[in-house]
Order: structure tokens, then sequence, then C-alpha cells
């Protein structure tokens, strides 16, 4: 059979698959088209593709999760073809079914194979028939005390939505019903299991691509074990377990590949499985699509795995997409050198892990050897990014704000690579994961291999979520940026403007600049006088370079350089500070406050942007510390808001329905201990 021709190719996602699956429909000269959500309107996909539709609505239930709409824009913008990147409907085989039954190609496996591994419950049925180990299955309403820790797990879907952890009996239905709630707002199914839950393992997945000829290749395992809220942070290939373990890999391999051709598996897909230090693996689950994770599969194996889809999809043999592919006897092309992963979030890992919302000011890496593409030297750094500079983050969608991937020879390299690029960077107005993702890859612990679930609870993420600039680089970093400061104020001022800032012919007070920054409220008081700069608690520190941009400055006979952005915001000027010592950001504090906008004694404030989706209590009633009083969703996950003491509720500020913003008070609690 001749393989079908591609013209256009309808993405069924948003963000940075979307712009993934893009450029290799560019590489092959196929025409894309967008979907997007109003809050979508100006991102980065929709601007890149061919054609867009947009979809009206905010939530993924009203748009990303609409299957008839989606088939609708494709139909009307002459697509041929859809892909669903990951996420949404991916894995939903009612929506491949319907794709296909509007007469367009589905690029991925058939219906009846995402059913079999769709739903969580089955595939585990599946491949223990087969002979593949896997974890005890438990029924939520059975549950006793000697079987926890469980962890209950959405059926549908992945990406932590739909998790929860359950140490105690009595937390069972609260959990359950917390959980189903995420699972129903993420993927439209809120069937959810249980299962042993392991306090530390490895998370480890083979990556495969199989072809309508019976072809099924195992292309490479990736770690990816190091996880928040059962969500991936880094990712690697290959796996440290694997490489030391001796014939694990093959057990891996043959389980995989048996798990797919069990069910006729064509496309790409993955087999996800959590083993112990020993190498013995537990089956977790088969994810019927592309892994967000791709991009380390295709720098150690020199595959652009998008374009396989599209091939396969198309009807071609997995032997000829691949140079020299009909002499390796079925087998894929072998992995070379190291490559890892990180996923950039707009979150703060010190509170909690709380969502980040706004406007992205800058977004710069240097020396990118690619964007979405695949590596064309031994070593280098790739960016796969949902957001450039002047995007919105909004509370509806994944906080992910790009991966950032670097591959060299060997792991160590592409580490120290990695977390250079991370320090280095411009990522300005939204706060971010960044430090947190530095400090694992400089970690001994990581750099040894020994990486498993726990992680971040056993290294402590007080330690690993600490800011890379500690205080000293800190407090000089705030010494450059009140010096820009007055730079900026002496260069926009009318009268003078060419003098340098806090200059003055006769002796004078000094200049004084409070900024807050991570470690607390800095003081800095300075003067620059004919013998140079005069700084309470910086001796010897001499300006060699000094605009609104740029600080230079000779610290005990080391010349270190600052660059300084200054922006101005609704609630007072933000300074981003950049350097090879880290990345700080400063607000200028205000000598004056208004009073007005000084929050009540007893208030509760949203510690995230979200919606308002439980309110548990009324005013006037009594509560007690711990006691949950709200519920927020932000970024497809579910907060609780609950009283920090005991008292009583004197204002209740919210209703159901109600967006709230940063710092937003949702309720006032009158503390009854006073």
């Amino acid at each position: 059979m001749a393989p079908t021709t591609i013209h256009k190719v309808l993405v069924a996602n948003r963000g940075e698959i979307a712009r993934r699956v893009f450029h290799s429909c560019r590489e092959r000269g196929i025409d894309t088209v967008a979907v997007y959500s109003t809050p979508d309107a100006g991102a980065p996909f929709v601007a890149e593709a061919d054609t867009a539709v947009h979809l009206p609505g905010s939530s993924a239930a009203q748009t990303y999760l609409r299957g008839d709409l989606i088939i609708a824009a494709a139909l009307r913008a002459g697509a041929d073809a859809i892909h669903p990147g990951y996420g949404f409907l991916s894995e939903n085989g009612g929506f491949a079914r319907a794709v296909e039954e509007a007469g367009l190609l589905w690029i991925g496996p058939s219906p009846e194979a995402m059913d079999a591994m769709g739903s969580k419950i089955e595939s585990k049925s599946l491949v223990a028939a087969g002979g593949v180990p896997v974890l005890t299955k438990l029924d939520p309403a059975t549950v006793r005390e000697a079987q926890l820790p469980v962890l209950i797990k959405a059926s549908a879907g992945g990406g932590g939505r739909g998790m929860r952890i359950v140490r105690a009996v009595a937390d069972l239905p609260a959990e359950l019903a917390t959980a189903r709630a995420e699972a129903a707002s993420a993927f439209g199914d809120d069937t959810v299991f249980c299962e042993p839950y392991l306090e530390a393992g490895h998370h480890v997945e083979v990556q495969l691509m199989a072809d309508t000829y019976g072809t099924v290749w195992a292309v490479g395992e990736r770690e990816c074990s190091i996880q928040r809220r059962h969500q991936k942070v880094v990712e690697e290939a290959p796996s440290p377990l694997v490489e030391r373990t001796p014939g694990m890999r093959e057990k891996l391999f043959a389980a995989a590949v048996a798990a797919a051709k069990a069910v006729n598996y064509v496309g790409a897909g993955t087999v996800e499985f959590l083993a112990d230090e020993s190498g013995r693996f537990y089956f977790l689950e088969m994810n019927t699509r592309l892994q967000v994770e791709h991009p380390v599969t295709e720098c150690t194996t020199g595959l652009d795995l998008v374009a396989l889809q599209l091939d396969v999809a198309a009807g071609a043999a997995l032997a000829d997409c691949v140079p020299g592919g009909a002499e390796r006897d079925g087998l894929a092309p072998a992995p070379h050198g190291a490559a890892i992963e990180v996923r950039l979030y707009a979150e703060d890992p010190a509170a909690e892990w709380a969502p980040q919302t706004g406007m992205v000011r800058a977004f710069d890496f240097d020396g990118l050897a690619a964007a979405f593409a695949l590596p064309v030297r031994e070593r280098g750094l790739r960016l796969d990014s949902a957001v450039e500079a002047g995007s919105a983050v909004s509370i509806h969608y994944d906080p992910m704000l790009a991966k950032v991937i670097a591959w060299a020879p060997t792991r160590t390299e592409a580490a120290r690579l990695l977390s250079r690029a991370l320090v280095r960077a411009r990522i300005h107005g939204v706060r971010s994961n960044r430090d947190l993702l530095v400090n694992i890859l400089r970690h001994s612990a990581f750099l040894a291999g020994e990486t498993d679930t726990s992680f971040l609870a056993t290294h402590g993420l007080d330690t690993l979520a600490a800011p890379v600039a500690g205080p000293q680089e800190e407090r000089l970093a705030a010494l450059a940026a009140a010096l820009a400061g007055a730079a900026l104020r002496r260069q926009q001022a009318a009268v003078l403007g060419g003098l340098p800032g806090g200059w003055r012919n006769l002796r004078s007070l000094p200049q004084r600049a409070t900024l807050a920054g991570p470690a607390g409220d800095h003081e800095i008081s300075y003067a620059l006088t004919r013998a140079g700069l005069q700084a309470e608690g910086f001796a010897g520190v001499v300006v060699v370079h000094l605009d609104p941009a740029v600080v230079s400055l000779d610290v005990d006979g080391l010349v270190r350089t600052w660059t300084v952005a200054h922006h101005d915001t609704a609630t007072g000027t933000v300074l981003e500070v950049d350097s090879d010592g880290g990345a700080v950001t400063f607000a200028e504090v205000v000598r004056f406050p208004d009073p007005s906008l000084a929050v009540p004694d007893g208030s509760l404030t949203a510690p995230m942007p979200g919606a308002v989706v439980v309110v548990h209590v009324a005013a006037g009633d009594l509560v007690t510390a711990g006691q949950p009083l709200l519920v927020l969703e932000a970024m497809k996950m579910l907060h609780t808001i609950s009283a920090s003491a005991d008292g009583t509720v004197v204002e209740l500020l919210v209703a159901v329905g109600a967006t709230v913003n940063v710092g937003t008070v949702l309720a006032v609690v009158e503390d009854t201990n006073e």
C-alpha cells in the first residue's frame, strides 16, 4: 500500500508541544493549523501556525477538551490530519475514533490500542497476563491501615493530575474527592484507583516507535525520577540506574515491546515502570502518545520522533524512515552520549509550588544550538519553549514555560552545560523554579546518578529551592540595582542628565535605597565622589562601569558585571538583576506607603492566582487552625486554603466562581486566642 500524502495538520493542543509539532511539519513541507482558546489568542504557537481557529472560552473543558469543536475546526481549515500532542485529548480513544469517522487521518495509535492502554486499570491486567510484573490494584472502598500508604491515581491521563498520597484511612474520602475533581477537570474522566505507594523508587520509561508492518523499536530508555507532585521535573537519557544494572535494559525493552505488541500498537508510545535499586521493575502505565520528555531521546538517537509519527501515520515503514534502517533487522538506531532535560515552571517551589502568573518580560538563553530541533553537533543546548518575551502566563493551563535540554558526550558535561545556561538565562516577569533546577543539577547526589522519586524529600526542598545567589551575592546584586536605579533617574532628569547618579559637587548626605529581595530588605547607603564609590558595608568596592542597564564593579580585585532591567508595575518598581552568580529580583520599597493598601489583621490572602471552586464556610462561622476554608483551582490543580489559627470568620470576601490574584484577601478570621 502506497503511503498517504499529508498536506495539512491540525494540532489539537497548545503551547510548547504545538510549536514542536509545527517545527517538524514545516521541515516536511506540511501546512499547519492551530486551535486556540481566548486566553491563548496572543500565544506564540498561534502566530506560528499557517492557519488558526478560535475556540471561544477559557477553560480546557470549553476548548481543548471539546473534540467536536476541534474536528469541526480541522474540516473548516482544510486539514487532512490531526496530531493530538500530549495531555488533553491525546489519549482519548473516543476522540481518535471520531477523527477517523470524520475522514481525517489520526496521527497516533489505533482507537482500540488507546482504549486498551488508556485505562490504567485495564492495561495492568493486560500486561500482567503477558508476564510483566505490576503493582497490585486496590479498591479505594476497601483500603485498610495495613495497606498504607497508597497512591490515588487517575485512570485516564497523567501529569500528576488526580494523584494523591494517602497515609491515613480517615483522609481517604476527601483525597478521593479531590483526585476525582482534578481528573475530571484535566481529562474529562473522573475514574480513579489506588495502588501501594513506594516511598522511594526509580521512574524509568522506554520510548517505543512502531509501524503498521509489525516493527516495534525500543528507542532507548529515560529516567524521570526527580518529581514534584508526581510530575516530572528532570528527565534524562540514558537512565543512570539502567546503566549501572547489568541486564536491566534488555529486560525493560522486552517488557515494553511485548506490551506494545499485545495491542498491535502503531506510532510513538512510552511504557513506564517503577524500579527499585536492584533493578526489579513494575509496569505503571503505557502512554499512548508523545511524551513531554521526548527531546532527550531525540538528542541521544538523532531521531525526529514527531517526524516519525507523521511518516508512520502516513503508512511508511520505520526501516524506510531512517538511513540504513533496512539493514538493522528491526532495531532502532543506537543511542550515544547523554541528554538531560529540565522543565522550567512558573511556580514558587518554596511556597508549596504555588503557580505564578503574569507577563514574561524577558526570556533569553544564550548559546542555543537548537529550538525544537535535532542536534547538529556532539554537544549543545536546546530550548522547546511555550513562551517568549511579551507572553502572558494565565491561570487556566499548565505552568510549564519551557523545556531546556542539554546533550553532550558525558552526563557530567551535560549537567554542567545545562546548569550554566539556566544561571545565565534572563527570565523576567514571573517567578520560576530555575534555582531549584540549578541546585539539583549541581548536587553531588545527582551528579553521582543517585536519583529516585524521594530525591526532593531526601535532600530537603528548603536547601534545593534556596536561591542560587546566596546572601552575600544578593547583597552585591542589591548594590548594583541601587546604582543602576540612580543612573536611570539621573539619565531621565531634565537638568544635567549626563552626570553620574548621586554625584555631588560638595559632600552631602549619602544616597539611600531600600530594596526587597528574597533574603529580606536591603538598606543601601552610598555616595559617588571624586574618590569613587563610598558605600556602607562595601569597603573597597570600585565602580568600573555604570549605566542604567549594566553595572561593573571591582570586588576584592575581581571585576564582576550585573545587568539590570527596570520594570514599572502596578505595585511599584521591580528590578531584575542577572549575573554569573545567579538572578535576583528586587522591589523598590516605598518610603511612605499608602495606608489604604494595608491588609487587615487576620486576613487570609490568595497565595496564587486562581478561581474559587469551593467555599466551606460562611461569615460568622467558628473555625479551628488547619480547617479548610476555600479551594482554589489554578493551572489544573486544586489548592486548599486553611485557617491559620482558631477564630471566627468575620468577613468572607469571595464566592464560588470568583477569580483572584496573588494577595487578594479571601477572608478575615479573628483569632480567638488573642
